[in-house]
């Protein structure tokens, strides 16, 4: 037992096993009084422990941080998806992960959905997402699971958990990978305008089955990248991986005009790598400009036949893409921008799809794992230029940094940076509040939980209405 405690304590990756409010927490410091709203929080929690599951597929909990008047409240619950409620009536595990029945499961169930990745509010409602199943309407006060929304039945299938939302015109674009079934090469692609009226969806075929986490969306243009951590329904069947990484199969990017068809899509290529989020992307004359996270190589997934993808090369670092939409050829640049590895790129939405100047992440310590070990949180131009870096202490680790502004007319990046920070020697977590723009001088304001947050997915910020 005394060693099952140590080795959970060198993470903060398992789940918690309860749901909890905190109405008053503990803060060191004092919170700016302009951040009245809420941070809400997404990650895999997993209900009941499954043999060989994968930790992207553990159930969803949301944790909802709400500052007022310089008070702060803490509140958590397991998102109500048709799984969670099956197993939870029966008292186990029923899935495997990534859609998968163990052999004895109920043959009626067939819903697998987690929401376990991101949680955004558009068109006045918030919404838990994954990208396998449609959004799952959330009460954002109760954090009480609504359902299934899909936007009077004009969307249907897989929904990415990452989709932009146009800061001028307020329209949502998003796609969704597997868009003809379970590891199929067909995406799907669409919007949905201010009012929360779907505008858009169609299909089209990528190049082969890939896992696409994230994409990219400029003012005029769409991009999707397909790499090579591929989909096999043959692997899935005969107990192999269902999703592996296959170098050969090189990396293409699809570019479409916003206001386009995708029948008209031009592919571009460029050497394996893989990418799970996107910092932001914009239009330069006849180029488009991506900043993005790289990995050499995939983790968290091994080769075809089971064996590890190269531990050296499976860390993330801040690179550029540069896609010459005039030129005559078909491959687009990868220029890395820093050493420093790192993971969940974030930057003041306000200038999503148009040219930034700031830009967060949370930095990781090159000689342990990625995940599960980012320990600090970096500050960035628009040239990928450091600008500040701080460094959590020993042991401690931080969860993806999301951006306030101080107020909708502030300039770009004057406001505040949020992120959960885990305690590793009191197993605890505390809510960090940053200065955006002087991260080096660490937290102006800590709101102390009594418990941990798991290291989790991705959070926003929505002010008080």
């Amino acid at each position: 037992m005394q060693q099952d405690a140590v080795a959970e304590r060198r993470h903060n990756l398992g789940p918690i096993p309860f749901e909890a409010d905190a109405p008053f927490l503990k803060i060191i410091g004092e919170l700016p009084r302009e951040l009245n709203g809420t941070l809400f929080r997404n990650g895999p929690n997993p209900q009941f422990d499954s043999p060989g599951a994968h930790w992207f597929v553990g159930d969803g909990m949301l944790h909802a941080f709400h500052l007022e008047n310089g008070r702060a409240s803490h509140r958590n619950r397991w998102v109500r998806t048709p799984k969670w409620l099956a197993e939870h009536d029966a008292g186990r595990a029923l899935f495997g992960g990534f859609g998968r029945k163990l052999p004895d499961a109920p043959q009626d169930l067939t819903d697998g959905g987690v929401a376990n990745t991101n949680i955004i509010f558009h068109a006045g409602k918030l919404l838990a997402l994954e990208e396998a199943h449609l959004p799952t309407e959330i009460d954002p006060g109760t954090l009480a699971t609504r359902g299934y929304h899909n936007y009077q039945g004009r969307v249907a299938g897989s929904f990415t958990a990452h989709p932009k939302i146009d800061p001028v015109t307020g329209e949502l674009v998003f796609f969704g990978f597997n868009a003809a079934g379970p590891l199929t090469p067909a995406l799907s692609y669409g919007s949905i305008d201010a009012s929360g009226k779907a505008t858009r969806f169609e299909r089209f075929e990528a190049p082969y089955a890939s896992m696409v986490h994230d994409f990219i969306v400029t003012e005029n243009h769409v991009l999707f990248p397909i790499l090579p951590v591929t989909g096999s329904m043959e692997r899935a069947i005969s107990g192999r991986p269902p999703y592996a990484w296959e170098p050969d199969k090189g990396a293409y990017v699809g570019v479409i005009k916003r206001k386009g068809s995708a029948k008209d899509i031009v592919w571009f290529r460029a050497e394996a790598c893989y990418v799970f989020h996107v910092m932001n992307a914009w239009e330069d004359g006849d180029r488009i400009i991506a900043d993005v996270m790289q990995f050499e190589e995939a983790p968290l997934f091994t080769h075809p036949d089971g064996t590890p993808t190269n531990p050296e090369k499976s860390f993330a670092r801040h690179c550029r893409w540069t896609f010459d939409l005039a030129g005559k050829t078909d491959r687009f640049q990868q220029t890395y921008l820093d050493d420093l590895t790192g993971e969940f790129p974030r930057i003041d939405d306000r200038r999503a799809g148009l040219k930034s100047r700031h830009g967060w992440y949370a930095c990781a310590n090159p000689k342990l794992p990625m995940f599960g070990a980012l320990s600090g949180v970096v500050l960035v131009d628009g040239n990928g230029t450091r600008l500040g870096h701080y460094p959590l202490p020993a042991g401690d680790t931080i969860s993806e940094p999301v951006f306030v502004e101080r107020s909708k007319d502030a300039a770009e990046g004057d406001g505040w940076l949020l992120a959960v920070v885990w305690r590793a020697r009191e197993n605890r977590s505390d809510l960090a509040v940053f200065n955006a723009k002087d991260v080096e001088a660490g937290p102006v304001a800590l709101v102390q939980l009594g418990h941990r947050v798991p290291d989790g997915f991705h959070g926003n910020w929505v002010g008080a209405r």
